[in-house]
């Protein structure tokens, strides 16, 4: 055998002829469990009144660890509670903000009648 032919031999076949293999694992989740953290991040950037949402955030995010640790009960109970003070912190934050609305209103009406009636006293009307 010349040089060049052991050579060949010893390096394998031609890069072009080799077959790349993959393996592809799929992981079926029999049950899904929403975490609601795109909920409770909402909560507490824009109703985050009585801090419910940041709780509920955190409870989301529980909820997120424990599904990925594969405990799916300690996930459900962990959304479940984050489920519900979403709720509680959607109906207080869209009650409170109206609240507030109303009495920025009314107030600043109430305001202008006193200003108005103050400088009528003053004119003498």
């Amino acid at each position: 055998m010349h040089k060049e032919e052991h050579e060949v031999t010893v390096m394998g076949a031609p890069p072009s002829t080799i077959l790349l293999r993959s393996t592809v694992i799929n992981i079926h989740s029999k049950t899904s469990v929403p975490d609601h953290v795109v909920w409770s991040l909402f909560n507490t950037l824009f109703l985050n009144w009585c801090c419910l949402g940041f709780i509920a955030f955190a409870f989301s995010v529980k909820s997120r660890d424990r599904k990925m640790i594969g405990d799916v009960t300690g996930a459900q109970v962990y959304a479940s509670t984050a489920k519900c003070l979403n709720i509680w912190a959607l109906i207080l934050g869209i009650l409170m903000t109206t609240g507030f609305i109303l009495l920025l209103v009314f107030g600043s009406v109430t305001v202008y009648h006193i200003t108005l009636q103050i400088i009528q006293e003053k004119r003498g009307y």
